[in-house]
């Protein structure tokens, strides 16, 4: 995402939390905020009860759609047809900021050429989003004076998730709701620490504060602190990882906190692929269903027995404390990462969490002022803090954009990589549930939550319910190209005909056993969010 990253840095959220409350519209967007971001779910009710607007965007009627001024209910993978139509209205109905355009953009006119297609019959026939609501929608976002944009992965894990999150900066800047508070484009990060586990260069591209890898000046200073010669060539995504074992290229693999044979699409493949390894180290606080393969299982110690920092999904840096001991021999992550380093051959020697954080304020410009020393006096500190007495930055692109000026990067509409057809008559899409998480490596050991959710549950519309003859808990049979995977029906109106919703928490039913292996050809991100499947009743 070259242009992208260049107009919005990491994909960080550009503003903080509770700007929610101070918006006077807010549209959620790709995101089931109430259910699996709460705290932020509840500033934005209180927005809303305090006299905000709300637009939701997104093919099932999630909670928050319910108190939404306008939910528009599109046809899933037309995410950049929806926006493009709601530039096409502001832009013909003169409702852009021209300011703000004129001069902190470039490249409006390649905009306008790309949008000005996407009128709002095109979007109906395409999206399904009837032209009265796109219209409200499109005129309620243009005249706010702050408009927040929140979003998740329902717009990222698409084959065009690049392109949606272009269309979202797009529209962003088109209106001029960014570097001002209660504005933004604002990403509501998936896991605890996934902001801060990008920003230390987790990721294949970039060293820490995305220093690219492929930088000379970046790379000879990581070598210098480290002792160390550095290779200059990017490595590969978890995908391609799986792609190059099944192949037999990859031979060994080290997984930390991670469970793909449940999350990672094509699950069947995964574990082919995983199988394949001469050797896998897994190192997890828990005997994950990826753990069982391992060759070696290294036993970590889980966040209330370590002390250490983490990033949210603000840019806020904080400090958790140590609160049990580990047990039995599990160690904290640190501890254990230096001690296969030493016995690897490299001296990886840090006494502490702090010794850590101070080689990152040295190496790392953006955390420069957030010492360990400042964290245990505060509250946290959000990036870029670029020396020991700024304060933080809780909003992003005041006064210029990273690159200077924000660069419109207009995105035509791409279908699903799998549509349905004769055989597989209906769309798959998945998600998560308030009362599990993620693979329910951890939710799933709590009778409480397994109370209220201990399997699987397939959401299908009552037209289809009936058509079918499925019954209300019935237990249903679903198949891709890939897989079969058995669950019970809830027949509900929040979703809409031919499609079918569930989640990958249960591996009674894991449903990544039935997901497309496509990805986004820039970010390598995978298309959970739509696959070609059928459905029948198990009599």
């Amino acid at each position: 995402m070259a242009g992208l990253a260049a107009t919005f840095g990491s994909g960080a959220m550009t503003n903080s939390i509770n700007e929610f409350e101070e918006a006077d519209l807010i549209l959620v967007t790709g995101s089931n905020t109430t259910s699996q971001h709460p705290l932020i779910g509840s500033r934005i009710l209180n927005a809303k009860e305090n006299g905000a607007s709300l637009i939701v965007i997104d093919p099932i009627t999630i909670p928050l759609a319910e108190y939404a001024d306008v939910h528009l209910c599109q046809n899933i993978g037309t995410d950049v047809t929806v926006f493009n139509g709601m530039m096409n209205i502001i832009i013909a109905e003169g409702l852009y900021d021209r300011e703000f355009v004129e001069t902190r953009t470039e490249g409006f006119d390649d905009l306008k050429e790309v949008v000005c297609r996407y009128t709002p019959k095109v979007v109906k026939a395409i999206a399904g989003i009837p032209i009265h609501d796109l219209e409200k929608a499109a005129r309620m976002y243009a005249a706010a004076d702050k408009a927040m944009i929140a979003y998740a992965m329902g717009i990222t894990q698409h084959t065009t998730g690049t392109d949606n999150v272009k269309s979202i900066a797009n529209l962003a800047m088109l209106t001029g709701h960014l570097g001002r508070p209660g504005t933004g484009v604002n990403p509501l990060r998936g896991q605890n620490n996934v902001q801060g586990a990008c920003d230390m260069g987790g990721l294949p591209n970039v060293f820490s504060g995305y220093q690219p890898v492929t930088n000379d000046d970046a790379r000879k200073k990581f070598e210098t602190a480290w002792g160390v010669d550095l290779n200059a060539t990017p490595g590969i995504t978890m995908t391609e990882m799986m792609a190059a074992a099944h192949k037999g290229d990859l031979k060994a693999m080290y997984i930390m906190g991670e469970n793909p044979i449940l999350s990672d699409p094509d699950s069947t493949h995964v574990e082919q692929s995983l199988s394949n390894l001469d050797f896998l180290v897994v190192q997890d606080i828990f005997l994950t269903e990826t753990a069982r393969l391992a060759d070696v299982v290294l036993p970590a110690a889980s966040f209330a027995e370590k002390t250490g920092t983490y990033t949210n999904t603000e840019r806020r840096v904080q400090v958790a404390y140590k609160a049990v001991e580990p047990p039995g021999e599990a160690r904290t992550d640190f501890e254990i990462i230096c001690g296969v380093a030493r016995s690897a051959g490299f001296n990886m020697e840090y006494a502490s969490p702090e010794d850590i954080l101070a080689e990152i304020n040295k190496l790392t410009p953006s955390y420069t002022g957030i010492t360990f020393g400042r964290l245990s006096r505060c509250h946290g500190l959000q990036w870029p803090c670029p020396n020991p007495e700024h304060p933080g930055t809780p909003v992003l692109h005041k006064d210029k954009f990273t690159r200077g000026l924000g660069l419109f990067l207009p995105c035509g509409f791409k279908p699903l990589a799998e549509s349905p057809d004769e055989e597989y008559d209906f769309l798959l899409t998945t998600g998560r549930i308030y009362y599990q998480y993620h693979t329910g490596t951890m939710t799933r050991r709590s009778n409480l939550l397994e109370r209220e959710a201990s399997h699987a549950l397939v959401l299908i519309n009552p037209d289809d319910a009936s058509r079918l003859a499925i019954g209300n808990r019935d237990l249903v049979e679903i198949s891709s190209r890939r897989g079969t995977i058995t669950a019970s029906a809830e027949i509900t109106k929040r979703v809409p005909r031919k499609v079918l919703f569930t989640t990958f928490h249960f591996h009674e039913s894991p449903v990544n056993v039935l997901t497309s292996p496509a990805v986004d050809p820039v970010s390598k991100i995978p298309e959970y969010k739509g696959c070609a499947v059928k459905i029948r009743r198990i009599s």
